[in-house]
């Protein structure tokens, strides 16, 4: 069982926020789906644009698409973390449902496999 419970929800809480607010510089909330984000489009006025600034807006736009996909999938784990501590079933290996090591989650709360099996994550 893990001991200090709370400092790891804490930590994955103050997590949640910060990627919230990352999340929102480069996205908004799918309003019919709240826990999906989008990432805004730059503007684009081809009429007025020539090739190479376009060019650059999509190679921007491209950018950001994967940065906004990184934090997302980040942020997923966070929340399933949350949900694993009121579940009770926190700081335990899917694979092998052996505890995980304390150094493991100090450095990624939201671990869901020990160091044995981190490549199968």
């Amino acid at each position: 069982m893990i001991s200090d419970l709370d400092f790891y929800k804490n930590k994955l809480k103050e997590e949640e926020t910060r990627l919230e607010k990352e999340l929102s510089t480069l996205a908004i909330r799918n309003p019919e789906h709240p826990e999906d984000w989008q990432p805004t489009t730059p503007e684009l006025n081809p009429q007025l644009s020539d090739d190479s600034e376009l060019a650059d807006k999509f190679e921007e736009f491209d950018t950001q698409f994967g940065i906004e996909t990184a934090l997302e999938e980040r942020l997923i784990g966070v929340k399933k973390a949350l949900k694993r501590v009121a579940e009770g079933t926190y700081g335990k290996c899917e694979k092998c449902h052996e505890v995980i090591d304390p150094k493991r989650l100090n450095a990624n709360p939201a671990a869901i496999t020990c160091l044995k099996h981190a490549d199968t994550e």
